[in-house]
């Protein structure tokens, strides 16, 4: 009881998959994947904020991709790895609370955002014509407002309501995280009723998108199979399969934990779910964007040699690799 440092209206986090025979091995993997995650998104941010030829739709939408999974891994990992190096698992009250809300903020405006995103690439290639109209900046930004002012309303009434549902026995979470299905389980009270609401809420927020994105990409496709250009259906499939590769990995673990009866599946099942939603995916995000991407790629060679430039002008005697970049780049000026 000690290591807790129990208190009444503190909750016990287990951690992640507590029956698991070596924890450092875990937790160094996990610190490894949050580094590469955070370092990815921030990155990705900061090439779309810097270069102009960026400043597109696709990619505006895409900046607040990154912002939603850098916050989103950022929600969960800290406090499992403060957990595990203080050896004190508990959270409290209003700590689990505010995590649930982030939480469900973050994962709600991610499968709007999905969607949105979907519809911007249907617009690009069904309605070209129209595109400067459709997704013009001031309706990119209305639409991300309203996909934050939404999710934020909805994980309100979401983390409200099951917070308020009475607890038996011990105050032990079997998650990483204060997740809303393992808060639930605490419950010793009948919770069919929320369980009502909760399935409606995934039709809304998970059935829904993924139905139109589904819709998109089949219009989508239908699309470039009629064009005559092969290279302009290549650019096409290329930017499609990216976006369908992330809706495929995050609504699949999205919608077997939240839309499948809680009895079905194990809280181990439900922490491997989790741990590929809260903390693969956003790893795996600016991955898949900017390795199948030319122009993120372009955008990262291009500020990597202004930025060798920069030290070369300042430290003419700087690193030598610095150097001959520089002078690959002036070599490829001079032919050009």
């Amino acid at each position: 009881m000690d290591q807790y440092n129990d208190t009444s209206n503190d909750f016990i986090l287990l951690g992640l998959f507590p029956e698991f025979g070596h924890p450092h091995l875990l937790i160094l993997i996990i610190i490894l994947i949050y580094t590469m995650a955070f370092t990815g998104n921030a990155l990705l941010i900061l090439l779309i904020w810097l270069d102009t030829r960026l400043h597109t739709p696709m990619y505006f939408l895409l900046s607040q991709l990154s912002l939603i999974d850098l916050s989103y891994i950022t929600s969960t990992v800290p406090k499992t790895v403060a957990n595990y190096f203080t050896g004190r698992k508990n959270i409290s009250y209003f700590a689990c609370a505010s995590q649930l809300f982030f939480f469900l903020t973050l994962g709600l405006a991610e499968c709007i955002l999905l969607t949105l995103m979907a519809y911007d690439r249907y617009v690009a290639i069904c309605n070209p014509l129209r595109y400067t109209i459709l997704m013009s900046p001031n309706v990119c930004l209305q639409m991300t407002t309203a996909v934050w002012v939404g999710a934020a309303l909805a994980a309100l009434v979401h983390t409200i309501y099951p917070m308020q549902f009475p607890i038996c026995g011990p105050r032990e979470i079997n998650h990483y995280f204060c997740e809303m299905p393992a808060i639930l389980r605490l419950s010793c009270v009948d919770t069919s009723t929320y369980e009502t609401v909760k399935f409606v809420s995934t039709i809304v927020f998970l059935l829904i998108p993924f139905v139109l994105i589904l819709s998109s990409y089949t219009l989508i496709f239908l699309t470039v199979l009629r064009m005559n250009s092969r290279k302009g259906r290549n650019k096409a499939l290329a930017t499609c399969s990216s976006h369908l590769t992330v809706v495929s990995l995050y609504f699949g673990q999205a919608i077997f934990i939240y839309m499948t009866p809680g009895s079905s599946h194990t809280p181990e099942q439900e922490q491997i779910g989790a741990v590929l939603g809260t903390i693969v995916i956003p790893m795996l995000n600016p991955l898949i964007y900017s390795l199948r991407n030319k122009e993120v790629v372009g955008a990262l060679k291009k500020e990597m040699e202004q930025w060798c430039n920069c030290v070369h002008t300042l430290f003419p005697q700087g690193p030598q690799k610095c150097s001959i970049l520089h002078l690959q780049s002036n070599h490829g000026q001079l032919k050009a």
